[in-house]
């Protein structure tokens, strides 16, 4: 036992200084935001030291509860569900104007907080909360001015959502296992295996820029639908550049190579291969109908009058803002679990968003207008939710600018290499 906890300790360590190096890529003198739950803390530690040991001039820690989320939901007065003070829209603003690095820790100690909570009253904190912190998504995080990433924690409320036969002590452990790796901890050098998958990741969506890809089609039992892409789509993956032009990991762990799609050139059905959360509630058994882009109809076998309200909260809700490819070869497909966490579960699957979409996989100067990204179909939305839509009988191919029609995934995995 006590090996065990040596080695737990020695892995949590090498994630953190995973998460450090290749996730932030901290420099010396950055100002370093790090949030999670207050079950996240003792990574939080581990991570804040890291931060530190690699120059950080301050490491500011958010500790966030998600029981004090749902008592504003229950217990606020509609008036003030949209109120937030001045300092919030301005921290972010701080955050984006002096190019911080930001890590949010994902992984809920209470995974069903937000169940049976008012939909409309969810949507109306939620787009509140876009709207203040709206300058740091558009250019600290879709112009890359933050070096940011998203990783995932184990907690005992997880732990029994993903290995329930299990009791809560070990099956945080089981998910913690999980966890390294997915992040190819705990198997020789932790820092050159994840750089040798990102370059992996970055080689291939290189390779699918290249081929000038017009429209993707996907096929399986309850799916037959094309996502058109402009003709300055990118795909991006792995790591990203930011615009101080240090490499940092959005993502940790990551599978996918995704783009931006020309919303306008989507239409189709297709049923989602996983649950995904939509403000806190499970949506079980997804299926959609898009015709000239946009969802005209759909049905749930759980959470259905949530996602309604979802894709009507803005224009741009019901519309599609991003396309990702990820192989069956997944690590976290091959787990063989589904994780209720988008984190995990979008890189389980070829998925794709409903909401905004990334700019920086589009090829349009960095002064580019709005009005020019929206005639490039590049969807605009306070909300970006991802759903997963492939499976081992999954088919994708590609009609190509050149005319050609090219195979990219058989049966769930890569074909084109």
């Amino acid at each position: 036992m006590q090996f065990e906890e040596k080695e737990f300790a020695q892995k949590l360590r090498d994630y953190a200084e995973l998460i450090a190096v290749h996730g932030l890529n901290v420099q010396p003198n950055q100002l370093v935001h790090l949030s999670g739950e207050v079950a996240h803390r003792e990574l939080l530690l581990l991570l804040s030291e890291q931060c530190y040991r690699r120059g950080a001039s301050l490491v500011q820690t958010e500790i966030l509860d998600s029981r004090f989320s749902r008592q504003r939901i229950d217990l606020s007065g509609d008036e003030y569900l949209q109120f937030l003070p001045d300092y919030i829209p301005a921290k972010y603003n701080y955050f984006v104007e002096h190019e911080v690095a930001s890590a949010k820790i994902v992984g809920p100690e209470y995974p069903l907080i937000m169940k049976g909570a008012n939909p409309k009253k969810t949507n109306t904190v939620r787009k509140a909360a876009y709207e203040s912190r709206k300058r740091f998504y558009e250019e600290g995080i879709d112009k890359s001015r933050v070096h940011w990433t998203v990783v995932a924690a184990s907690t005992e409320g997880w732990g029994a959502r993903i290995y329930p036969e299990r009791s809560p002590k070990d099956a945080m452990k089981a998910l913690w296992e999980d966890l390294f790796t997915f992040c190819r901890i705990g198997n020789g050098d932790h820092l050159e295996q994840w750089k040798r998958h990102d370059d992996e990741l970055q080689n291939r969506a290189r390779h699918l820029s290249s081929l000038g890809i017009e429209e993707l089609h996907f096929q399986s039992e309850g799916t037959d639908l094309r996502v058109g892409l402009s003709s300055r789509a990118k795909f991006q993956g792995g790591r990203s550049r930011s615009t101080r032009g240090v490499l940092f990991e959005p993502n940790l762990p990551t599978e996918e190579c995704f783009t931006t799609p020309n919303w306008r050139a989507c239409y189709g059905k297709v049923r989602a291969t996983r649950p995904f959360y939509v403000n806190g509630e499970l949506i079980q058994d997804l299926q959609m109908t898009l015709q000239d882009g946009e969802i005209t109809s759909f049905s749930a076998s759980q959470g259905e009058d949530v996602f309604r309200e979802y894709i009507q909260s803005d224009e741009g809700a019901n519309r599609l803002g991003e396309v990702a490819l990820v192989s069956v070869s997944s690590p976290i497909f091959q787990s063989g679990r589904v994780y209720e966490e988008i984190l995990l579960d979008e890189n389980a699957a070829c998925h794709i968003a409903i909401g905004s979409a990334y700019r920086f996989c589009v090829n349009l100067p960095e002064d580019s207008t709005d009005d020019q990204f929206q005639e490039l179909g590049c969807n605009s939305s306070s909300v970006h939710t991802d759903i997963m839509i492939s499976d081992e009988t999954t088919r994708v191919s590609a009609r190509c600018s050149n005319g050609e029609e090219i195979s990219i995934i058989r049966d769930g995995d890569w074909d084109f290499e």
